[in-house]
């Protein structure tokens, strides 16, 4: 990365000891959470929310997708929708 990808301290750790994919895929994730739990980037407590997983994601023991999630192409269940939620089978 050519600077840190986000303001502060948790940024420039990030700078240091991530690389571009890593960053490249805590943005795809992040997509997944906004659209998960409806999250609007103009509410702080979203903001917040994002960057706590932020730094699990990245520092944390382990990163696990939101509860109740399935990827997409999972047969029964939209784009990242909770599972079970998806369009009707016929």
């Amino acid at each position: 990365m050519a600077s840190p990808p986000y303001p502060g301290d948790l940024g420039q750790r990030i700078y240091e000891r991530i690389s571009q994919a890593g960053w490249d895929m805590w943005m795809q994730y992040s997509v997944v959470l906004i659209n998960h739990y409806g999250l609007s980037l103009g509410d702080p407590q979203s903001r917040e929310f994002l960057m706590q997983q932020m730094e699990e994601f990245f520092f944390g023991v382990g990163a696990q997708m939101p509860e109740g999630w399935t990827p997409e192409g999972t047969p029964g269940a939209g784009k990242g929708v909770p599972a079970g939620k998806g369009a009707p089978r016929k």
